[in-house]
Parts: structure tokens; sequence; C-alpha cells
């Protein structure tokens, strides 16, 4: 094998696969990348066996072939390299030489046979997703997620699909997010997959805000095609709470604040947490949100901001990370709060979406 390419290229797509490589693989091939030639470019290939990632960039092919290579050192090397186009070739014995007219590195890498194979998806149905659209629904709910593992069940988001319609859900048991969002078209297929965590932060990383991807559902695994990229996951098998027995009704004890003067304010009272005093207070007022934070042997803060409120009056607590999680992801620039009870959970809605958090003892 034998090709040429320029250097922020390929370090773009070692970039993309490398982090699915685990610092401790079951296997030492799980370190490597593999790297395929193809017609006009490399396909790049890295897998922990519970996702694989995958990406093809244009090169000048001299010579087809296939190896792998230490994923953290081939990067590393790459990333160094002082000149802008370079060369990698194999030899026999699996070495493989990354060259240019002024540097050459020289490294073991492994057969292609012995890397894992990864799993097919021909004549699956494929379910069309604007990119931008899921960019933006794993913003409003990948940061519920659980990682406590004893409840692994809670350890990914709940994609659901039906018809026209698609729902993600995510919740840690102390709070729930639901984004729902239409579909390009109609399918004629239901859906309802778990997907960890893993694989949403790499699905993350990769879409962007324009495009389409293509969704696949093989046996117990899933397929997301972004057009250069393609990400392959496990999926995690049990069944996930019926989250909607747990959506409280409409309240009319709405609490309407500036999105962004909110979320500043609790940053403000956070400041002063600590993991045995971590809630902050809201006295909530006819038109005025009081928010304040006190720690023993730390300090106090208080905070007055102006509201649309005319509802009863009542003391809250909430953790103050899990409201400003919702609040830095939410792009509008009012927020509702439904607030019914001091003992009941805070409820924001927005289109297509619910947030629901449960209240924190106030010591």
């Amino acid at each position: 094998m034998r090709f040429k390419v320029e250097r922020d290229v390929l370090i773009n797509a070692v970039q993309t696969v490398q982090n699915v490589v685990t610092s401790r693989p079951t296997l030492p091939i799980l370190s490597n990348i593999l790297i395929e030639t193809q017609t006009n470019n490399i396909r790049l290939t890295a897998t922990d066996l519970d996702i694989g990632i995958s990406c093809v960039v244009p090169v000048d092919i001299l010579e087809q072939g296939a190896i792998t290579v230490p994923a953290k050192r081939f990067g590393d090397i790459i990333k160094e390299f002082p000149s802008d186009n370079l060369h990698v070739t194999t030899k026999k014995n699996n070495l493989v030489i990354v060259d240019s007219e002024v540097c050459q590195f020289k490294i073991m890498g492994m057969a292609k046979e012995e890397f894992p194979k990864l799993p097919e998806f021909k004549d699956k149905k494929a379910i069309k997703i604007e990119q931008p659209k899921l960019k933006q629904m794993l913003s409003l709910t990948s940061f519920a997620v659980s990682f406590d593992e004893t409840r692994y069940i809670l350890n990914g988001i709940l994609f659901k699909i039906n018809k026209n319609s698609m729902t993600l859900v995510a919740t840690d048991g102390k709070r729930l997010a639901i984004a729902e969002r239409k579909l390009l078209s109609e399918v004629d297929m239901e859906l309802s997959v778990i997907v960890p965590t893993k694989t949403v932060h790499e699905l993350n990383r990769n879409l962007k805000e324009s495009g389409e991807l293509l969704l696949l559902v093989g046996n117990n695994q899933l397929l997301f095609d972004l057009g250069d990229v393609v990400i392959l996951s496990r999926l995690i098998e049990g069944e996930f709470p019926d989250y909607k027995q747990v959506i409280p009704a409409h309240s009319e004890n709405m609490l309407k604040v500036e999105r962004n003067q909110l979320l500043l304010a609790v940053r403000r009272a956070a400041l002063l947490s600590t993991p045995d005093y971590q809630a902050v207070k809201l006295e909530v007022f006819k038109n005025k949100l009081v928010i304040s934070k006190s720690t023993p042997d730390v300090g106090e803060s208080r905070e007055e901001l102006n509201v649309e409120y005319q509802g009863k009056e009542l003391v809250i607590g909430f953790n103050p990370g899990y409201l400003g999680d919702v609040l830095k992801n939410l792009d509008e620039p009012m927020v509702g709060i439904e607030l019914s009870d001091s003992e009941k959970p805070g409820v924001i809605r927005a289109s297509g979406y619910v947030y629901i958090i449960l209240p924190m003892r106030l010591n």
C-alpha cells in the first residue's frame, strides 16, 4: 500500500475515528486503526467492539493495500510531522513508513486480517433524518443521561420513530428530557431502541449544521451514515421506563423569565455549592424571583429577577447543574417554568420539548 496525502486531511481523519479507541483494549488489535485504500481515497476504521466509526478521505493512491496502525502513536506522528504533504507506505512484515523529503518515521503495524469485521447492513430500510435537527435534539436530551452503571438501561438515549415523527428521551431518575420532531417523510416502520452514551457523543461530534443522514437498524445494531463518516453501534438491551406516565399535566402556575438572565443567576448562586449543599433556592413572588444560596462555612448569595408570575407564592430548591443544563441548550429568549408545589417537579415546555426536574430538599 502506498498513498500521498495532505497532513491536515489525515490528521482530521485520524481524530475522527480514534476517539472510540480505548486506552486498555481487550485485544491488542483494538488499539489500532485500519487503513484501507479504495479507488481515489482511503477509509480509516476504529472500533472497541461496542462502537465502530469509519471515515473516507481523498488521497493520491500510488499502490492499493491495507494495514492497521497504532492509533495514538500514528496520530501523534502525523500531528507533529514537519511537512504539509507526506507519503504512507507499507512494506513486508507490516512495517509502515511515513515520510517526506525531510523526515521519515517507521512504525510496526498489524495485518488487516486481525482487525474485527464490522457488521453489514445490506437490505436494511434506511430512515432519512436532517442532521441539524438531530443535533438539536441531542443537545436538548443528552445531558440528562444516567451514568449509574447499576441502572444500565438509562445509560443511553431512547430513539423512538413512529410514522413521521422521531422522539428522543433521556433520564437519570432525577430529571427527564423529551424532544420530538417531524421526519422528512413518513416511514412504514416503528422503532424503539436505546443508543449508548458513547455512541451519542460520537454522533453529536460528527453531525453537521446542514445535510442529511441515513439511519439503519440491524440485529441489536444501529448504523448512522453521515456520508463521509459512518458510525455503527451496539444497542442497550432492555425495556426503557414508561416516561409518559411521569409527564405532569399542564399547570397554570407559570413563571416566565428571560432565559439567559436566569441561567447566569443560577450559575452565580452555584458558585457557593458544595457536594453536601447543592440546592439553589428559588423564592417566587408576584412578578419577582429571588435566587439565593446559603452554604454553612462557605457563604451566602441573593439575587432578584423581574419575571412574569401571577400564581401562588412558593419556595423551591433545584440542583443548579440540572437547571443550567436545559437553560443553556434552549434557544428561546423567554422560558416558562411550571411550578405547582415546593415538593413537586418543575416543568419546562417548549415547541416539541418537555423537561422535568425534581426539586431538592433545602438544607
